[in-house]
């Protein structure tokens, strides 16, 4: 086993839901900064990507903004960048020509659908969660429970299994998911030079005095075979994952008495 040796995350699409993916583009101008932004009704909720309301609230909501656009009389501007802007902006404005209001069935549902997303969690706490799982990874859920402050397990519990669910309706997915599998990557990392380091230990009796080290050509001049022994023992000792572990292994060194006139590595930093 290579102590190198880690197993990348899997890879994930961008399914968009069509209604969710067209709100929020609109909303926060993602694409066609050239274009002015288009009115938009003045009491309409104040809702992100990030609570995952029910998707056939975006289709409502969408069909709120179209009637309003309708009633003021607005006309949608051409877009020069697209290569069918004409047809573009034909379609675009027969929608709002051909617009209806909500009836009020379909008021009603909105307003009850307004009540089914997460609607106690901001930006802080979707970011703490994020950075959580970037830091345990996306399975260990009590400790990115215990990072997400205000809210109990429970509540993480149910918003992970969601955000897993439909994470792919996030306008930042991308950045959002190469962020996590960074940090997963630095997981498996650290675990495969774990198993690597406790298998090399495991095959003597007297580790800090047998132990054998093969550097092929990759030798550096400036640590001897017995200072290396020491480091990669004491570090398997103290736990190679543990916080602060070097800096606990600079102490050691430095009271290591086979050391005691050894001034080069006594005056290594940790990092």
């Amino acid at each position: 086993l290579s102590m190198m040796e880690w197993i990348e995350p899997p890879k994930r699409e961008r399914k968009a839901n069509y209604a969710v993916d067209a709100y929020f583009r609109e909303a926060l101008r993602v694409s066609e900064p050239k274009i002015p932004k288009a009115p938009r009704p003045p009491k309409q909720p104040n809702i992100q990507d990030f609570q995952f309301f029910p998707p056939r609230l975006f289709e409502l909501l969408e069909k709120e903004i179209l009637y309003y656009r309708k009633t003021i009389g607005y006309k949608v501007p051409r877009n020069p960048d697209l290569p069918n802007a004409a047809q573009v902006q034909k379609e675009e404005q027969k929608k709002i020509d051909e617009s209806m209001p909500l009836n009020p069935e379909e008021t009603e549902e909105k307003e009850k659908l307004l009540t089914q997303g997460f609607t106690n969690w901001n930006k802080r706490d979707f970011n703490q969660f994020i950075k959580a799982n970037e830091k345990y990874g996306r399975d260990d859920i009590d400790n990115i429970a215990r990072e997400v402050e205000g809210k109990s397990p429970e509540e993480v519990i149910e918003y992970s299994a969601v955000f897993w669910e439909r994470c792919n309706e996030l306008q930042d997915i991308e950045r959002i998911m190469a962020q996590i599998e960074r940090g997963e990557a630095r997981i498996q990392r650290r675990i495969s030079i774990k198993k690597a380091l406790d298998a090399k230990i495991a095959r003597y009796k007297a580790p800090f005095h047998q132990l054998r080290i093969q550097y092929g050509t990759n030798k550096g001049k400036n640590y001897t075979e017995e200072e290396d022994r020491f480091l990669i023992c004491m570090l398997h000792k103290m736990g190679f994952d543990k916080e602060n572990v070097y800096e606990e292994l600079r102490q050691c060194v430095r009271n290591a008495p086979q050391f005691r006139f050894d001034w080069f590595i006594k005056s290594r930093t940790a990092m």
